[in-house]
């Protein structure tokens, strides 16, 4: 059992690190504050060794019955002292000052059944632990957690006699909820226990104020369908600047596989095989998308990320320095625009990934966190109300947009004037559209790759072996897959 638990652990936490969005433990969902980002930038490099570590550890110390209790980073009480009490965790302090600002909402407009939450922020890799131990032991959970996409199998394991599902607290706000997100923290059973921050929605950065110093236009750009028409346009641009050395179009992750997923989200595909199927990475989308770009690095369109990441300071000052002008990645970093590089407003312009066969999906959601609610609650009722209403209401949305940066996943609000194009959100000034012109365009080509028990597995070997075999070494990608398989296999 001991045994056990420390492999699921583990796997949590490689799988925080190399799911896909994620390049860093706290990257996929980190909040759109200063001080979050530069903690963010000095400690990505090392945060996932240094987490599996700390987990190996506590968990060693546990199974020979030290107890030793997780330090937390920040705990604040809000709410009403004399409403019905809760506690709740997360590993991001930012999240935990959002929940608060909708606490003092729900309570206004909720005079008799008010709350007060006791808000704990821990490290990222201790949360998860100290969830996972209080879920199986039956005792110490929150009422309200915040889950990173890549521990949802871990945490999910116990379906509805650990967490107490959403269904009927998310009932006024799910028609206009966008259903491939909500699925993504589905459990096995079809019950909804996670309530998303956001889309994750991947789509294409370009900088066009480089582009249009190459002579290329914003309509050139916008003809861009398939990624034979993104090469081409490549070419040009390389070509128009002379093919200056160390200088490329795009850049290509060895520590992240966002591209991979973009690839079978286009196809319809999904590597793990979701809850009954059997994982395969033997598929036509993740070949081509390799082939492609292995073909993109040997002729000198693309590069290998610095440190392997685009979402590390390398990647952002490889963006500064003009060394890259397009990637695709999900809306969420445009909040890294905001906080690493400001000098760049006014220069990029985001469009729709393109596609390798016109007429599919062109996007996928990516990284994420997804908050529950125990079992252990002392009212589940109340708390899944609460947290549907901050995640899911017109009015927690609008917050998450203007206090985090993150694309909602409440359809109704992306067409509304004031607040898709209000000239108040730095986001809507910083670049040169709108990001919810291009949310609304995409809306129903949005895909959904699960993550379920196989996916640390899949997602560990990937960016530890697979993507530098291939990007790096020059491996044949077929015989790269079947290394994958064969160890995927061994798994299953």
């Amino acid at each position: 059992m001991k045994k056990k638990l420390l492999s699921t652990l583990l796997c949590g936490v490689l799988t925080a690190s190399m799911l896909a969005g994620c390049g860093s433990v706290e990257t996929a969902d980190e909040p759109a504050t200063e001080d979050a980002a530069e903690e963010v930038a000095e400690d990505a490099a090392e945060e996932t060794e240094e987490a599996a570590e700390e987990t190996e550890e506590a968990t060693e110390d546990a199974a020979e019955g030290e107890e030793g209790e997780a330090e937390p980073e920040a705990v604040t009480t809000e709410g009403d002292p004399n409403g019905t009490h809760m506690e709740m965790w997360s590993f991001v302090e930012a999240h935990n000052t959002f929940y608060a600002k909708m606490l003092e909402k729900w309570n206004e407009a909720n005079p008799d059944r008010t709350i007060e939450i006791t808000f704990t922020t821990y490290p990222y890799g201790d949360m998860h632990q100290k969830l996972l131990m209080s879920l199986q032991t039956g005792e110490g959970a929150p009422d309200i957690c915040d889950v990173e996409m890549g521990q949802v199998p871990n945490v999910y394991e116990g379906l509805d006699t650990w967490l107490y599902p959403l269904d009927d607290s998310m009932a006024p706000y799910a028609d206009d909820m966008l259903a491939s997100r909500l699925a993504a923290y589905q459990g096995s059973d079809g019950k909804q226990y996670g309530a998303p921050f956001h889309v994750g929605a991947t789509v294409m950065y370009y900088n066009m104020a480089r582009l249009e110093e190459a002579g290329i236009t914003q309509e050139d750009v916008d003809a861009v369908v398939t990624w034979d028409d993104y090469t081409a346009l490549g070419e040009k641009y390389l070509e128009a600047t002379g093919n200056e050395e160390g200088k490329y179009f795009t850049s290509v992750d060895t520590g992240g596989a966002d591209w991979l997923w973009i690839a079978m989200a286009e196809y319809g595909d999904d590597w793990t095989g979701g809850f009954d199927g059997t994982a395969n990475v033997q598929l036509d989308s993740v070949r081509n998308m390799l082939t492609m770009q292995q073909d993109w690095l040997n002729s000198g369109f693309a590069e290998v990320s610095p440190d392997g990441h685009i979402d590390l300071e390398a990647g952002f000052q490889n963006i500064l320095d003009g060394n890259i002008v397009s990637f695709p990645k999900a809306m969420w970093y445009m909040s890294r625009f905001i906080n690493y590089m400001p000098e760049e407003e006014g220069n990029w312009y985001i469009t729709k990934c393109p596609v390798f066969e016109e007429g599919q999906n062109c996007s996928v959601g990516i990284g994420g966190t997804g908050t529950v609610v125990t079992q252990q609650s002392v009212d589940a009722q109340l708390a899944a109300d609460f947290l549907c209403y901050a995640k899911m209401s017109p009015e927690g949305e609008t917050m998450i947009w203007n206090d985090l940066g993150f694309d909602v996943c409440n359809t109704s609000l992306w067409d509304d004037e004031t607040f898709a194009h209000d000239e108040s959100n730095q986001y809507n000034t910083f670049f040169r559209n709108y990001p919810y012109d291009v949310l609304n365009s995409i809306s129903d080509q949005i895909g959904t790759i699960m993550t379920v028990k196989i996916s640390p597995t899949i997602n560990e070997y990937v960016c530890n072996t697979t993507l530098n075999e291939i990007l790096e070494e020059g491996m044949d990608v077929d015989e790269a897959l079947q290394e994958l398989q064969d160890a995927i296999d061994l798994e299953q």
